[in-house]
């Protein structure tokens, strides 16, 4: 696939390396700090963890969500917006009832769409501002795509079993209590299992690379970065890890995407541009929409409060509702939207 820094011959700005850059750091960071306090025996408690969560996924990552959508909308007509925003309603609609008729099942479709988010959306921001020379073919892309995004989810299941389990169980119960137990005796040797694919893929993925690439700078920083979320997810307990990771990189790098995308079309038509006051609308009616739907899962679910306490409890039902709505942002908003999409790069 060409990179759009193929098209311009090198990245417009700063920005863009910047932000690169910063959300490297910031993983490093992070991890750096909880090996220190680790080995200063100094424990987070899951109450902090949550509060780490809860901060970096609903204040600084959910309304980056909203953002793709809004911007991946912007100028494309009423007729194309309302199949959509449709096909996503529909899609939520499904998946909420998935987790009432089959939490397990439900919370099995979470964790791939977590593995996909990460997992497709980090491949288009390398596609964009490294480049992805050393992928030659679909198949080896998808491997590629999986063991970036495994890194988010099977990583800290290998890694942290325990605390994993307890927060799946919280999930579960929230829709149908003690529904995980028929599974639980399953799970040490699924997680043993999923770490061996994980690093048999990752294994593949890397020396495949090496072998096929053409310029040794694109595969070196694509190795890199996954040895860096491998060593993130399995240094940082499992909470903060997901809550700091969509804000500090997810989120960051898709901005410097879609910075240097913006700086490789053409200026667009002024008058095509929506009013200031049209989009303070649609983001309210947005966050509007996005919030009722939490208050009616709530509001249905048997047992809303699972992990006991307001902080865990709030981590385990944003965890089941940001995957409601993040199933149809990736298939609706990125694999569906192939025009266009909220990962586009032309």
């Amino acid at each position: 696939m060409a990179t759009v820094e193929t098209h311009l011959g090198r990245l417009r700005s700063d920005r863009e390396r910047w932000l690169l850059s910063a959300s490297r750091v910031a993983l490093v960071a992070v991890a750096g700090w909880f090996l220190l306090a680790r080995r200063a025996s100094v424990s987070i408690d899951m109450r902090t963890q949550a509060g780490i969560y809860l901060f970096g996924m609903v204040a600084l990552n959910l309304p980056y969500g909203g953002y793709e959508h809004m911007s991946n909308l912007k100028n494309r007509g009423v007729p194309f917006g309302a199949r959509y925003i449709g096909a996503y309603l529909a899609m939520v609609a499904g998946f909420v009832a998935l987790f009432f008729t089959a939490p397990v099942a439900g919370l099995t479709v979470a964790i791939a769409v977590a593995v996909a988010k990460g997992g497709h959306g980090g491949l288009r921001v390398l596609d964009t501002l490294v480049g992805t020379d050393h992928l030659r073919t679909t198949p080896q892309r998808a491997l590629a795509a999986f063991v970036r995004g495994g890194t988010v989810m099977i990583v800290p299941i290998y890694a942290w079993p325990g605390d994993f389990a307890a927060f799946s169980t919280f999930m579960i119960d929230i829709f149908q209590p003690g529904a995980f137990e028929a599974v639980a005796p399953y799970y040490g040797d699924f997680r043993v299992a999923l770490g061996a694919v994980f690093a048999a893929a990752v294994a593949v993925h890397v020396g495949l690379g090496f072998q096929r690439r053409k310029d040794l700078t694109t595969w070196a920083v694509d190795a890199g970065e996954t040895a860096l979320l491998i060593a993130y997810f399995a240094i940082v307990p499992v909470v903060a890890a997901v809550g700091l990771y969509f804000p500090l990189w997810y989120s960051m790098r898709q901005s410097a995407r879609a910075e240097a995308v913006r700086s490789a079309l053409p200026d667009p038509d002024p008058e095509s541009i929506p009013s200031p006051h049209r989009v303070i609308v649609a983001f309210i009616l947005g966050t509007a929409a996005t919030f009722s739907l939490a208050a009616l899962i709530a509001t249905l679910a048997p047992n809303p409060m699972s992990g006991g306490t307001l902080l865990v409890s709030g981590v385990a039902f944003f965890s089941v509702f940001i995957s409601i709505i993040a199933l149809p942002h990736v298939v609706v908003g990125g694999w569906l939207d192939t025009d266009r999409g909220i990962w586009y790069t032309p």
